[in-house]
């Protein structure tokens, strides 16, 4: 039976892993569940929680913190990271995207500054309005995306996009393509994946 959300205790803190292939919707109603049982482990101790496993918006972190913290007042911390780092790059070529060659650019694009590969590419630094990075295959950026990215160029329905933060209004995956405008409240979130699930572009 699959379980959406485990409780392990640690030395210094009290571990809840949440399922990374189950919906938040399932995520927060197991939660709501276990809460009790969560609840009697701080009837005199104030262990920290830690929440790993599942990569969580912005949004939904603030709404697990806050049904955390109407039954139980301890500090939460969360494993979804502020900037991509090695978890990210894990999960990122975790997913079942294959193998193909990759360029690596060191530094910032400015505004009018493209760069294409049939395989993938790997930007250490922002991607800045203007400037533009077309990748047959996978886009990952160690820093923010500004401008235009376009991964799966060649039909690659499978390719990913992964940053520090997406803050592009347009992003394309393979012939697929996400348009956010600024007033969208969908801009606001700080994403930091895309990929495409059911036949449109996923941000996450």
């Amino acid at each position: 039976m699959l379980q959406v959300v485990e409780i392990r205790l640690s030395k210094k803190e009290l571990i809840l892993k949440l399922n990374e292939k189950c919906e938040y919707k399932e995520i927060v109603k197991a939660l709501k569940k276990r809460l009790p049982e969560l609840k009697n482990l701080y009837k005199e101790d104030k262990t920290p929680i830690f929440v790993t496993g599942k990569v969580l918006k912005n949004k939904e972190i603030d709404e697990i913190k806050k049904l955390i913290k109407e039954e139980i007042d301890v500090e939460i911390e969360f494993d979804s990271p502020k900037v991509l780092g090695l978890y990210g790059i894990k999960r990122t070529y975790n997913e079942d995207i294959g193998e193909s060659s990759t360029i690596y650019h060191r530094g910032s694009l400015r505004s009018g500054q493209k760069i294409e590969n049939e395989g993938s590419i790997v930007i250490i630094g922002d991607v800045n309005s203007g400037s533009e990075i077309i990748a047959g295959e996978n886009i990952i950026v160690l820093g923010k995306i500004m401008g235009l990215a376009h991964a799966g160029a060649k039909g690659n329905n499978k390719a990913i996009i992964a940053a520090e933060k997406i803050d592009t209004p347009q992003l394309r995956i393979s012939n697929k393509l996400k348009e956010m405008k600024k007033q969208d409240d969908e801009y606001s979130v700080k994403y930091t994946y895309a990929y495409i699930k059911d036949g449109k572009i996923e941000l996450e």
